[in-house]
């Protein structure tokens, strides 16, 4: 369009002008003014064609970028948070003031790029943009010598420091064998629920989860998935948003059905909410699945790629370009996608009315990754099934850090309810 463009300017500029030029042939002059005024005119469209051409190349080259982002799992995490001070003998330290840094609650902090990893508590301080936290536990790495980290709502490492027994197994999937955690219950059950960690998580993320189900009877399996690092990846090596991933799930499903389970629940995070919905409503063996529930969910990804697009300040057509690249099959060359993502067949805002089974959603408002909005509208488009436990000040995925107590109380209820409508259908 751009050299078209180029062109009728070019052509216009020739045809108004060819008439008085013939009729002044002779005249040096006027012939010397048409003719600047003509190569003026072509030099300009050229320029403002190049300007163009430039802008295009550019715009492009953010949004494939931006959509290879999307779809590559990251080898680096961010550190967001600058460490201004560590006092061991006080067990404290002072953080530059961020809205993660000022959430209340117990935390994990990653520095060293991952190689360092400690536990902060409660809030003792706050200064002029600075906030000073307790030290916890440093598990490994030298936080003294940290200049930066981030916060993680995964707060525990490993199951042993639950104090519960528990086995490390694999399910076999069919890209082959995936490590996974398997705590089982108090006492024999036949009631499972299955962990699904988030985008650029692991398993651990889910072991806040582990004693309330523990406790209401649920042995847990917490499982990793296609191209989370841990479990084998896909020819592609991208992620496919819960698209793909779902077939992991229903593989844990089938290892479930396979050790004595007869009820299941998926539980999902983030990304694992839109990667359990998929189970749940594709899966052959979706029939055992009795409940879902969801922290901090995409329920639609349209909304959420836009919503985190919008934070970036990235222009509407580089928004809508990365929705195009990852979702259409001429993309996948430039973003490496085996198969295109059906980001339709995730929105379940519009396919509310496909879901079958009682669902827990557990989101906060001021997420800042994953907008509330979605959970709320499925919520509100599926009053029957669906029950919504909000929050407003505790970000993504950090809803047990901020308020261990409330969240417990909303997953111990909503499994009593389910267990009780169960005996009555019984």
């Amino acid at each position: 369009m751009i050299l078209r463009r180029i062109g009728a300017s070019r052509h216009r500029s020739v045809g108004v002008r060819a008439p008085a030029f013939d009729s002044l042939i002779g005249d040096d002059r006027t012939e010397n003014t048409v003719g600047r005024r003509s190569r003026a005119l072509f030099g300009g469209a050229v320029a403002l064609g190049g300007v163009l051409t430039a802008g295009a190349l550019f715009a492009g080259a953010v949004t494939t970028t931006v959509a290879r982002t999307v779809v590559m799992p990251p080898r680096k995490r961010s550190q967001d948070i600058r460490v201004v001070s560590v006092d061991e003998a006080e067990a404290t330290i002072v953080l530059r003031a961020t809205p993660d840094a000022l959430l209340p609650g117990d935390y994990s902090f990653w520095f060293e790029q991952g190689a360092g990893h400690a536990r902060l508590g409660q809030i003792v301080d706050r200064g002029v943009g600075t906030v000073t936290r307790r030290i916890l536990a440093v598990d490994f790495g030298n936080l003294a010598t940290a200049r930066a980290g981030r916060f993680s709502g995964w707060y525990y490492l490993s199951p042993k420091e639950l104090g519960v027994p528990f086995e490390s197994v694999k399910v076999r999937t069919s890209l082959g064998s995936a490590p996974a955690w398997l705590v089982p219950a108090e006492g024999p059950t036949t009631r499972w629920v299955i962990q699904v960690h988030g985008r650029a998580t692991l398993r651990q993320e889910g072991l806040r989860a582990v004693p309330v189900f523990r406790e209401a009877g649920y042995t847990s399996l917490l499982i990793s998935y296609r191209n989370d690092g841990e479990a084998p990846p896909s020819p592609d090596r991208r992620y496919a948003l819960g698209d793909t991933e779902w077939l992991d799930v229903e593989a844990a499903i089938l290892f479930a059905l396979d050790n004595g389970a007869v009820d299941v629940v998926l539980m999902g995070w983030s990304m694992g909410g839109a990667t359990v919905l998929q189970a749940a409503t594709r899966s052959r063996v979706r029939d055992v699945v009795t409940g879902v529930v969801l922290d901090s969910p995409v329920v639609n990804w349209v909304d959420t790629l836009l919503y985190q697009g919008e934070a970036m300040s990235l222009p509407a057509p580089v928004k809508r370009g990365v929705l195009a690249l990852i979702g259409s099959r001429w993309g996948r060359p430039l973003t490496g996608q085996e198969r295109p993502i059906d980001l339709a067949r995730l929105d379940f805002v519009s396919r509310a009315a496909e879901l079958e089974v009682p669902i827990l959603v557990l989101h906060s408002d001021d997420d800042g990754f994953v907008p509330s909005n979605g959970s709320r509208e499925l919520a509100a488009a599926r009053p029957d099934i669906v029950t919504f436990t909000g929050f407003e000040t505790a970000r993504h995925t950090k809803l047990w850090n901020f308020d261990r107590d409330r969240w417990n109380a909303a997953i111990r209820d909503w499994l009593q309810d389910q267990t009780e409508a169960s005996d009555q259908r019984a």
